[in-house]
């Protein structure tokens, strides 16, 4: 089972959508242990909601800079939420 100490919605802006940006974060935050889901946004960014321990979040919050190849990240802003809405498992969404 994950322990569920941090969660975290974030904002990705940049070259995001069209380059496998959130098959890449799905990846990335199963690899690191964490639950949440991504999603493309209507603004051409991406969201996402992660939750985890504070390392893992942490480290996943410094992943979203790299991405996948072809991203260009020109911002990445996290914002704390209630633990109470962590979901189960990682999905992709919208």
């Amino acid at each position: 089972m994950t322990d569920i100490s941090r969660t975290v919605l974030v904002r990705i802006s940049g070259r995001v959508q069209g380059v496998g940006y959130r098959a890449w974060a799905q990846r990335a935050a199963l690899r690191l242990g964490l639950c949440g889901w991504v999603r493309n946004e209507r603004d051409g960014s991406v969201a996402a909601l992660i939750s985890g321990s504070d390392e893992a979040v942490a480290s996943m919050l410094d992943a979203f800079w790299q991405g996948p190849r072809g991203a260009d990240v020109r911002s990445v802003v996290p914002e704390t939420v209630d633990q109470a809405d962590a979901p189960v498992g990682f999905n992709i969404t919208g």
